[in-house]
């Protein structure tokens, strides 16, 4: 059976600042989705990952579909109104168009959809980020397709002996989807020459080259791109198919047990590690530090299991207690160096602005 699984997501509305969406925003969301969306729908999940709300949706209409675009639209539309009304922080903030073109992406709301033909049993990750860019998914999903360091089935699985196609979307081109295709593990250093610089060259989808399935995808549109200028990061979600040809789910979350530094944090303009947090986790330390949530599903006949919250697990304190050091003591270095990013990706243009007027304050000595 074929069914497209699409997760899309947007900040509409934050208690306290970056905190977390309120309770009213939730449910009104939820309950417009269970109304308007009985017909065109399989099922549905709703969460947030700090202040975004996440739609986790099952559907056969396929990728890009206009009439789940429209309802996810929708349903943020309903939840701003609701975050208005309570007077929420960044009330639709991530709502970059004034009405519906036929498809979210480039409107705002982070995108990433795969069609899949259902195998008897339908195991995949759902993972959502906050306060960070597409780029910090760069360094887990290299990890895990192609490193038997993590992924012990490189070596031990014949489902996996091929290795994958990593498909790369080059985000800082504005006049399309500039993307190259690279297999693992031939071109490996080519991989890892392009996924370094994480502002730029972002995953965009990974197959199998042992069967040619979709393994994962990545919603890579960054804001800046839509609005004409740095607006925020889209704080990314993800899909990743495990078990079988495709990693086994330890294999995917071994590489977030490092807390790697990625950028973020306060007003998106800094440097942080990306911390593994329980779902619906709130936003505090520095509107940070950069988190990510990871639900695990079982999908049948278009049909979602409960989720289970792969970071809920003791093992996982321990990373975050780690991370935490690494938040506090990347934040003691404050405005300074790569504390903060570049000036080319500051989210906040205040910054441009008072190096424009200080140049023309400098003077040359003779």
């Amino acid at each position: 059976m074929k069914t497209t699984l699409s997760i899309i997501k947007a900040d509409i509305g934050s208690i306290g600042g970056h905190i977390k969406p309120s309770q009213n925003l939730l449910e009104a969301v939820e309950n417009f989705l269970r109304i308007e969306g009985k017909n065109l729908m399989n099922n549905f999940y709703v969460g947030h990952t700090g202040d975004d709300v996440a739609l986790l949706l099952s559907h056969n209409e396929g990728v890009g579909a206009e009439k789940i675009h429209k309802l996810a639209w929708d349903t943020f539309i309903v939840g701003t109104e609701v975050a208005k009304k309570q007077g929420l922080y960044g009330a639709g903030q991530d709502l970059l168009k004034d009405s519906f073109s036929g498809n979210v992406k480039g409107m705002g709301p982070a995108v990433a959809e795969m069609e899949i033909e259902e195998r008897p049993n339908e195991p995949f990750l759902f993972f959502a980020a906050d306060k960070t860019d597409p780029g910090a998914y760069n360094l887990p999903l290299y990890l895990s397709f192609t490193d038997p360091m993590h992924n012990a089935g490189l070596i031990l699985s014949p489902a996996m002996n091929k290795g994958f196609t990593f498909t790369i979307m080059d985000v800082s081109y504005t006049e399309g989807d500039r993307t190259i295709e690279l297999n693992a593990p031939e071109d490996l250093y080519d991989i890892a020459a392009l996924l370094r610089d994480n502002q730029r060259f972002v995953v965009e989808s990974i197959h199998s080259r042992n069967n040619g399935e979709i393994a994962a995808v990545v919603s890579t549109t960054r804001l800046h791109n839509i609005a004409g200028k740095y607006t925020g990061k889209d704080d990314p979600v993800m899909l990743v198919r495990v078990q079988g040809a495709f990693p086994a789910t330890g294999e995917v979350l071994s590489p977030f047990s490092i807390g790697h530094l990625v950028a973020g944090f306060m007003r998106g303009s800094h440097t942080g590690p990306l911390m593994p947090v329980k779902r619906n986790s709130s936003i505090s330390f520095f509107d940070g530090p950069p988190v990510v949530s990871c639900l695990a599903f079982c999908v049948h006949n278009g049909t979602f299991t409960e989720p289970a919250d792969a970071f809920d697990h003791p093992y996982w304190d321990h990373i975050r207690e780690k991370v935490a050091r690494k938040a506090t003591d990347i934040r003691e270095q404050g405005f300074s160096g790569a504390a903060m990013l570049p000036y080319s990706e500051l989210e906040y243009g205040g910054i441009v602005e008072k190096m424009k007027k200080l140049d023309t304050q400098f003077r040359v000595k003779g």
